[in-house]
């Protein structure tokens, strides 16, 4: 039986299969695959993720924390570091260290599953809105919380299944820092043509699409003590209300969207009308399309080397962690040139 009758206007549900959990990670083919990797001339590498402990603190989001890092422990609580064994058996000679993090999966440069947002939205047609996301999965059945039979858990749309699809392709840059400076500014359609226009920038279908802010590089350079009214009044962002925009993002066949920035649209975004979504980039990509959000990625070297060569096309490496039933993971991407 089919877990939706309606499925929101403007989404893809169904279009992947009745079953499908990776949205638009569908449209990065085999043949895609090896045009990205025809893109790799000067076969130089580029990390683009922040150290996970950054931005530091929790001013951008009380929510989320830095990881915390520390030995495993052995009986008696003795921690494993610089743990020499001899002290359990004269005869041996080794020292150990192991050790353990409890993170925040969102806390720095991230993936959203496509478990991280979902609607109220009548999908079963019977005249009431219940919780759902991407392809019609379910809140309570399939993403639980606290409250339900197991504990919280995505039993569908887990960041694994993006993770096990093996996130590699063709990685396009878009340079809004070079246009509006860190000046903060929602960007709209036309602000997006104009800059893609004037940099020659062209997006295919099934492209990774990475949006350069200089964001992550002020974290960078605030060096784990984040500014917070400085980060929440600089840079560019998606402006999410902006309908044109929007159907972009659904006409051009990126497969994933990803930022430099906290969210990758404006947080928050412009009033919106009625009943509306608080993100709506979010809702259009994560509940209607199910295209993966990247943010917090850290993109200012790669950018600055894609300019001085003339270039914005690269193969990106880029796998969340294989973690059952985490709606999101930090993210180690890697763009080669």
């Amino acid at each position: 039986m089919s877990r939706w009758k309606n499925r929101p206007e403007g989404a893809n549900w169904g279009d992947f299969g009745a079953d499908d959990q990776i949205g638009r990670l569908n449209l990065i083919t085999p043949e895609r695959v090896r045009a990205a990797a025809a893109e790799v001339q000067a076969g130089e590498r580029f990390c683009l993720s922040l150290p996970l402990d950054l931005p530091g603190g929790n001013l951008l989001n009380p929510r989320r924390y830095p990881p915390e890092l520390r030995p495993t422990v052995r009986s008696g609580d003795r921690p494993n570091m610089n743990y020499n064994l001899s002290q359990d058996d004269p005869n041996m000679i080794d020292v150990i260290c192991d050790d353990l993090v409890v993170m925040h999966t969102q806390y720095s440069s991230q993936w959203d599953s496509l478990a991280h947002v979902g609607q109220e939205f009548d999908a079963d047609g019977d005249g009431k809105a219940e919780i759902v996301y991407y392809n019609g999965y379910r809140g309570g059945e399939h993403i639980c919380g606290p409250q339900d039979e197991g504990g919280s858990r995505a039993h569908a749309l887990g960041i694994e299944n993006m993770a096990a699809a093996g996130v590699q392709g063709r990685g396009i840059m878009i340079d809004l820092e070079g246009e509006f400076g860190w000046n903060q500014k929602m960007v709209g359609y036309d602000d997006l043509m104009r800059v893609m226009e004037k940099d020659s920038v062209t997006v295919e279908e099934g492209d990774m699409v990475c949006l350069h802010t200089g964001f992550a590089q002020m974290i960078m350079d605030m060096g784990g003590k984040p500014d917070k009214e400085k980060l929440h009044n600089s840079c560019a962002a998606l402006d999410g209300r902006d309908g044109k925009l929007l159907n972009w993002i659904t006409d051009s066949g990126l497969s994933l969207l990803i930022a430099d920035n906290y969210a990758v649209e404006a947080h928050p975004s412009r009033p919106g009308e009625g009943n509306c979504a608080f993100l709506p980039i979010h809702e259009h990509c994560l509940f209607k399309l199910g295209i993966h959000l990247g943010e917090l990625w850290y993109l200012t070297p790669l950018n600055s080397w894609l300019k001085a060569h003339g270039r914005s096309r690269f193969l990106l490496t880029a796998p969340p962690i294989r973690l059952p039933g985490a709606v999101g993971s930090p993210a180690n991407p890697v763009a080669t040139v």
